[in-house]
């Protein structure tokens, strides 16, 4: 993950969003959704907002730090239907 500056980041912070750019539906058997798991939460969490950026932004930030496990059980509990 490149910062600001145009240097490469740590890339431990590329591996903890691994699960994030997984296809739906290659990770869950309920889905035959083929957008990765981060824009199917972005687009959930920019409906619940009412199409706002700045609280969806507020809202994705903390998977940026989930564990695959944990990323996944989110996805799971908000678009599973």
């Amino acid at each position: 993950m490149a910062v600001e500056d145009g240097t490469a980041g740590d890339p431990k912070d590329i591996e903890m969003t691994i699960m994030l750019d997984k296809k739906m539906n290659e990770e869950f058997d309920w889905s035959d959704s083929k957008l990765p798991i981060r824009d199917a939460l972005w687009d959930y969490y920019m409906e619940k907002n009412n199409h706002s950026t700045d609280k969806t932004e507020k809202d994705m930030e903390p998977t940026l730090d989930m564990s695959d496990d944990d990323v996944k059980a989110l996805a799971e509990k908000l678009l599973k239907k």
